[in-house]
């Protein structure tokens, strides 16, 4: 029985990264044996166990077959006999698959060192082509490795193209393309996974919606947002951001086709929301903040809704701040005239003997009154 540390833990300890989980494969072992040495055995496709003492993963060496589309079309072969070198055959590129033996002795039978020397990430076999995930895959690692000057093999990306030729990408469920997707926009160069999934053909097999909607400029935007070190959801609706004076015409395709996006790709409600009200208001929010009168500000609040939900107002904002001087400008400045309007309660008009609608309208004035007192003191500070 041998224990090997393998995949991204021995890459990126050759890159000189920071080492975030260990895995582990074990060679020459049986379920029964792990089970008798105190591991808990979690695996429901193929034994994969957690250390009694660290709680990390080992997994029985293996051995995969293709039997039907899509990732999830493979079925597995553990046994004592398979070695450490067809285990990490089945991997996906050669800088994922090299292992670390006890001694610190680095196990490469594919080139990984020589491919993380070139900057390159290269399949390792012809069997990549057999699970389509791994094209979201390579994309996102191009986009955590961009900075380091990585970039994709040719062979590898002439590889990809023909997976989407054939079909092999359409088998992609919703919830995956997602879920690697959301893990891509945290990564250092998110930009780069939207395009490579561009050069290979699979922005349109698998997010046929985002493709007509992501361009270098909203791109350029989603940069930004990197930058400050923005949330997914700041990163996301940067992507949405669109190319201003826009026609009523256009806004409203694009409203559609965010609203069939967010349906196929099943995305989490608050993206959704955030790629709709981007999509919907950018044009009247980046006007709006150029005149920044009192009752212009007022009808955006009410539109947005940001009264009873300012954060996600503020998120709005924050987004289109990265691709619309004007919002970039005033942000602060109407982040500040909202927090006025927020500190007047209903409550404090109970003194007046207002009932029904005539509180919400007192309330509305008080309101405007506020923000036009603080719009005019603004103007006096900067005179």
């Amino acid at each position: 029985m041998q224990f090997y540390r393998v995949g991204g833990a021995v890459r990126d300890q050759l890159l000189g990264l920071p080492v975030k989980d260990n895995d582990w494969v074990v060679i020459g072992a049986t379920p029964e044996q792990m089970k008798d040495l105190g591991f808990q055995p979690v695996g429901r496709d193929f034994p994969v166990f957690l250390h009694p003492q660290t709680k990390e993963e080992y997994a029985l060496a293996r051995t995969e077959r293709k039997t039907g589309h899509g990732y999830a079309g493979f079925s597995f072969y553990t046994s004592i006999d398979i070695s450490l070198e067809e285990d990490l055959l089945r991997r996906d590129l050669t800088i994922n698959a090299m292992a670390e033996d006890q001694h610190g002795n680095i196990i490469d039978p594919y080139g990984g060192q020589k491919d993380l020397k070139n900057r390159q990430l290269r399949h390792i076999s012809s069997a990549f082509q057999e699970d389509p995930l791994r094209i979201l895959r390579v994309a996102r690692f191009a986009a955590r490795l961009a900075p380091l000057g990585f970039t994709v093999a040719e062979e590898t990306l002439e590889l990809m193209r023909n997976m989407v030729k054939s079909g092999e990408a359409s088998h992609l469920v919703p919830e995956r393309v997602w879920q690697e997707t959301s893990k891509a926009l945290m990564e250092p160069s998110p930009s780069v996974y939207f395009q490579t999934l561009e050069s290979c053909g699979a922005l349109q097999a698998v997010m046929p919606e985002f493709r007509s909607l992501i361009h270098n400029q909203t791109l350029v935007h989603l940069n930004k947002a990197v930058r400050a070190d923005s949330t997914a959801l700041i990163r996301f609706g940067c992507l949405f951001s669109p190319r201003l004076p826009q026609p009523e015409a256009e806004k409203i395709d694009n409203i559609l086709t965010v609203q069939a996006a967010s349906s196929r790709m099943r995305l989490p409600s608050d993206f959704a929301d955030m790629a709709l009200l981007v999509t919907e208001h950018a044009q009247r929010v980046a006007s709006v903040f150029h005149t920044s009168d009192a009752e212009s500000l007022m009808s955006l609040f009410d539109a947005i809704d940001a009264l009873r939900r300012p954060e996600r107002f503020i998120s709005l904002i924050t987004i289109l701040s990265y691709g619309f001087e004007t919002v970039q400008l005033k942000k602060n400045q109407v982040i500040k005239l909202l927090d006025c309007c927020l500190s007047i309660k209903a409550r404090d008009l109970m003194t007046e003997n207002l009932k029904g609608k005539a509180i919400g309208e007192a309330l509305r004035q008080k309101r405007l009154q506020k923000i036009q007192s603080t719009v005019d003191l603004i103007k006096y500070n900067q005179q």
